[in-house]
Formats: C-alpha cells, structure tokens, sequence
C-alpha cells in the first residue's frame, strides 16, 4: 500500500523506523525525546559539537540521563549539510524532529536541503510547537521569528517532503509577558497581571502532552501533510480563569494588576531579544486572539482530541495542583521563607532575578 504525497508515492513509515531528534536538551525537546524514547523506538539524538568547550550542566545531566534510557547520542551540526546527508543514510533515519530554538529557526533550511538530498526521511516535524504561524501575526519582533519559520515550512513543501506541523499553542503554566520561557518560573504569588480586559482565551497544553501527542502523530498517516493542532476544550481558559484557579489553589486571594495592550506593545517595541519576542506573542495570544480567531476550515487542517479521542490531555487544574506541590518539596526555600517571617508556607518567586529552574507541568 502506497501513501500520496504532494509530490507523488512515499512509503508508509516502517513500525520502528529509526527517528533523529535535534534540540533534545531544550524545553520542549525533553519531553518529545522521553516520549520518543519510552515508546520503543530507536532514538539518535543530534548534539552540537562543542570543540573543547563542555555543554552546561544542565545539558549534560539530561543527555546522559536519555542515554542510559537508551538513546543515541550523534554529535554533529544540521548547519552541515554534507555530514547530514551521510548520518541520515547510514543510521536510516526515517522521521526528523526538529525542537530546536528561535535563533536556529534559520538553521532547518539547511537541515531540509539534507532530507531531500538523504531520500530516506519520511516525515519531518520541524521547529514549531506554537501557534499555526500561517494564521497569527504577531507585531515585531515576533513576526521576524514566524517569518523565518514560514520560510521552513514553504522550503519543506517546495521540497515535496513529507511533514506534520505541530501547533500545540501554549504551555500550560503561567503566561509571564516578561520572562523568556513560562515554563520556567512558578505562577506568581505577590500580583497576578492580567492582559487587557483578561477576557480571550487560549489553549494550554502540559510539556509530557506535547511529546506525547507528537510521538504519536509522526507515524499517524492522517497526519500526513497535514498541521496538528491542540486545543483540548478544557483547557481553554483566559487570564481571569487562571487567576481565580490559581487563588483557589494556594487558598487566598492575590492582588491583579491590568497590563493593557499598550503595555505588551511597548515592551515588544524595546527589541530586547528574547523578551520583546515574548511579549510581541503574549500580545498576539491574550489581545488579538490569535488561538481562537480562526476556524479550522483548511483541508491540511486536523486537532488532537478528535484524532486520538481515546487520549486525553493533562488539565491545567491538575498542572496547577503540581506548581503547588513543587512549592511545598522545595524546602530550602521554604525555610528561608520561614526565616524571614513569611508564615504562608508558600514561597514567592522573585520575578526580578533569573528564571527558576522549576519545569511545567508534566
């Protein structure tokens, strides 16, 4: 049996083809990595060379934790085009997922040229894990980043490359406009800003959902060419929402302050990279809709609950439920919370200081 691409027959995935994962390390290519991995099939995980240069480690104590799971360390560049094409073939790799950053966004249009060139790739997941950027338009500096990920996606289908697009909207924790990553802080505790009137929605999907829902998709022939879109019905929720949960949560009531729409706008304005990226998309979410102001009406169109019904997604009340519990474990901070005379038994992230190391809901 023969599947149709675009451009002609490609063959249906073998049931353990090999897969390559590239940006394994970051937030999202953990949880893509660990699913890919507790699935069975043969992972490669694709590592910069670092010459003399040690990775963090962070980085370290997560690829060493994937390769006593059993995966595959490759270490190596996809700015490479020639060594691609030779690792792709001689390992076999027949789905590429590409979880890499926004400042190697640009980095996949060599990666796609190598896929072509390989011939043995049959499905390409490349850098998304967003919003369907042929649909949002965010102000700068976020419409910079999604104009080079459309680059990719028109590069992959001017290539005739089988691909899945993945939009899985956004990470359920608490949306900060003003953090690089919301995944990695804890939801406040001393304001809650709310954008705008705090009243448009959007989806929140749990890490460990992500890498689930994508493992499952990569082999899935109804995802074939097509975008696969998250938007499980419970967990659409707008800023008032996740305040009132929140507040519910940890047992009292929290201060909210209005970040208004000029607000997210001048901030995306001071081209701060990164965080003028998150507020430029902050802005795209919980202003103009960018989640919800479309219908699926597109023939590429497809969304997770009504392919894998028998699956369901993390909801953000029991995310929030973990936040809580990751409070009380830290008991380091706890004590010092304690010292300085704060008897709530709940500590209060410092917004003002580096992100902390605490991962979204899993």
């Amino acid at each position: 049996m023969m599947m149709m691409m675009n451009n002609g027959p490609s063959p249906i995935l073998s049931e353990a083809g090999p897969v390559m994962i590239i940006g394994s390390t970051g937030f999202i290519g953990r949880f893509v990595t660990e699913a890919c991995i507790d699935s069975g099939r043969l992972t490669y995980l694709l590592v910069r060379s670092r010459g003399l240069t040690s990775p963090p480690a962070s980085k370290s104590s997560v690829l060493n934790s994937f390769k006593e799971k059993g995966a595959n360390i490759i270490h190596g560049s996809i700015n490479d085009q020639d060594f691609m094409v030779k690792v792709l073939r001689e390992y076999g790799i027949e789905v590429v997922i590409s979880a890499v950053g926004g400042e190697s966004t640009n980095d996949q249009l060599t990666l796609v040229e190598a896929i072509r060139a390989a011939g043995t790739v049959k499905r390409f997941l490349p850098s998304e894990f967003g919003h369907d950027i042929d649909r949002a338009d965010p102000v700068e500096p976020g419409l910079r980043m999604y104009n080079e990920k459309r680059q990719v996606r028109r590069a992959i289908e001017k290539g005739g490359i089988p691909y899945t697009y993945i939009c899985c909207n956004s990470i359920a924790a608490w949306p900060y406009h003003d953090n690089t990553h919301p995944s990695e802080v804890l939801p406040p505790l001393d304001q809650l800003n709310i954008y705008g009137d705090g009243s448009v929605k959007a989806y929140f999907v749990a890490g460990s959902d992500i890498g689930k829902f994508t493992i499952k998709a990569m082999d899935d022939v109804r995802t074939l060419n097509k975008t696969l879109h998250f938007q499980p019905p419970n967990n659409l929720l707008n800023m008032n929402d996740l305040a009132s949960l929140w507040e519910k949560k940890i047992g009292r009531s929290i201060p909210r302050v209005t970040i208004t729409e000029d607000d997210l706008l001048d901030a995306a304005g001071e081209m701060r990279i990164p965080a003028s990226v998150v507020a430029a998309l902050t802005h795209d979410i919980f202003i103009k809709g960018c989640q919800i102001n479309y219908l699926m009406d597109k023939a590429t169109d497809i969304e997770a609950c009504s392919l894998y019904p028998e699956t369901p997604f993390t909801s953000i009340d029991e995310c929030f439920n973990g936040f809580v519990a990751k409070i009380v474990e830290n008991q380091k901070l706890v004590n010092k919370q304690q010292a300085a005379g704060n008897n709530n038994g709940i500590i209060i992230p410092n917004r003002k200081q580096e992100a902390l190391a605490i991962a979204t809901c899993s």
